[in-house]
Parts: structure tokens; C-alpha cells; sequence
């Protein structure tokens, strides 16, 4: 079964973690899929494997913090494909759990640079062309730390609610034009995400993991790429302005 055939998908952050599994997960079921990363190498690797599979693809180089880049990245996939139907919003960076009292200023700005500005530029880039078209379908990225306030640092807390409100504007305002909006909202999944924060704020990773323990489990790419799949597809048509807990029931307790 293809879900989404003759559709096509672009994917920040898609060259390695979850947003590469999304992009499998939306090729395999169809989609032509475009590989947007700031990582140019990563990128350009991650095409070369989905082309060997015989999989659509078409690969773009963009800092989604930039407005020109993004603009950029829409305009190239309507030029490579004729159309764009689906926008993930994947594109992240952490924040190196720093809490409120120990937030450096080159954290935050980055964060909200990347984090915030980086779906709003997506966002705005996307939306004129799906009502020119009839429609689409946008799935954002954020995290349980979007939807409970101990889980991360200040500034990835702030962005990620940032990113659920966003999420919930654009499913109210755009719904009557066909354009669903949906976020994802993970808790730990096992990509390597944490390990790779420098400097890491002692006191925020303490107090943000101390109910690690009700955990159930760790998340897994594919059970997010599952969830992304399933928010892009028809299946999902009468969801919209969601931000979905994928966390096995710890956000519940």
C-alpha cells in the first residue's frame, strides 16, 4: 500500500535521525521526498543511499534560521517536482539543558533562531503555495517539552511550546483552505540527540531527568517516523491543530 503516492514531502533536518526515518518511511509509501539539511555532506550521502533504493529524491542545502534559504528550498522542490504537498518541519538543536538562572545568551538565540524562527520561515514559505493549490499538509516537530515544563532547559522548552502554538494558529487559521497541521511531540528517543550537547547545565539535567524513572521506555526513529507518516497521510484527515504526546504513556502519569 502506498499512502503517499504522487505526493511530494520535504524534510528539515533529514539527512541522519529522525528526519531520514521520516523521509524512508514517506518515500517507501510513495512520496517524492526532499532531503533538507544544513549538513551538506550528510545530505548529499543521504540522497545517494534513497536514489541506490530507487526512492524520488531530490536533496537541498538550507539553515532553515535563514528566511532566504528556506524561500529557497521550497522554490527548488516546486522547480525539481512541479508541486510540494507535504512539509515536515524537523530541523532542531538542543540546548544543553541549561535552566532559567544559567541561560547563555548564544544558547537561547541559537535555539530560537533555529527552533522557532526555522518553522515560522517554513511555515510562511509553504502556506501560499498549498492555498494555491488546494491544500497540504504540514507536520512539525516539536517535543513533550512542548507540552510539560520540567523536561529541558528554558530555552528548548520555551521553543518547543512556541512550536505547539504555532502548530495549533496555523490548523485554526488555514483549516478552511484544506491545510492540516500537526506536531509531534517525542520524549527520549534514542537518536544520540543529548549526547551531542556540549557543556551540558549539571544542575538543569538533574532536575530535568528526575522522573526519568516512569519512563516506560525509550522512543525509537521508526516510532516517530510511524507517527509522521501516519499525520501526512489520508488516514489522518480529520486531525488537525494536534500536538500528539509519543512518549508510551509518561506525560499520562
Amino acid at each position: 500500500m502506498e499512502r503517499l503516492q504522487d505526493k511530494v514531502a520535504i524534510i528539515t533536518g533529514s539527512a541522519a535521525g529522525i528526519g531520514k526515518e521520516i523521509a524512508r518511511a514517506y518515500a517507501k509509501e510513495g512520496a517524492k521526498v526532499v532531503i533538507a539539511d544544513f549538513n551538506e555532506e550528510a545530505m548529499k550521502q543521504t540522497v545517494e543511499e534513497f536514489q541506490a533504493s530507487g526512492f524520488g529524491v531530490h536533496g537541498v542545502t538550507v539553515n532553515v534560521a535563514k528566511r532566504e534559504d528556506v524561500e529557497r528550498m521550497v522554490k527548488e522542490t516546486i522547480e525539481t517536482f512541479g508541486k510540494a504537498d507535504i512539509l515536515v518541519n524537523n530541523a532542531g538543536v538542543g540546548d544543553n539543558m541549561q535552566a532559567a538562572a544559567n541561560v547563555e545568551d548564544p544558547t537561547w538565540n541559537r535555539v530560537m533562531h533555529i527552533n522557532v524562527n526555522g518553522v515560522m520561515h517554513g511555515l510562511r514559505s509553504i502556506i501560499p503555495h498549498f492555498i494555491e493549490n488546494g491544500g497540504g499538509t504540514i507536520v512539525n516537530m516539536a517535543s513533550i517539552s512542548g507540552l510539560a515544563g520540567g523536561r529541558g532547559g528554558l530555552a528548548y522548552t520555551s521553543a518547543k511550546h512556541a512550536v505547539v502554538g504555532m502548530t495549533k494558529n496555523v490548523a485554526a487559521q488555514y483549516g478552511p483552505q484544506n491545510i492540516r497541521c500537526n506536531a509531534i511531540a517525542p520524549a527520549h528517543v534514542e537518536t544520540g540527540f543529548a549526547q551531542t550537547m556540549p557543556n551540558v547545565d549539571q544542575f538543569g539535567m538533574e532536575v530535568a531527568l528526575r522522573g526519568i524513572k516512569l519512563l516506560p521506555k525509550a522512543g525509537q526513529v521508526q516510532d516517530i517516523a510511524n507517527i509522521a507518516l501516519f499525520l501526512a497521510s489520508d488516514e489522518s484527515a480529520y486531525i488537525n491543530g494536534v500536538a500528539l504526546a509519543a512518549d508510551a504513556g509518561w506525560s499520562a502519569y
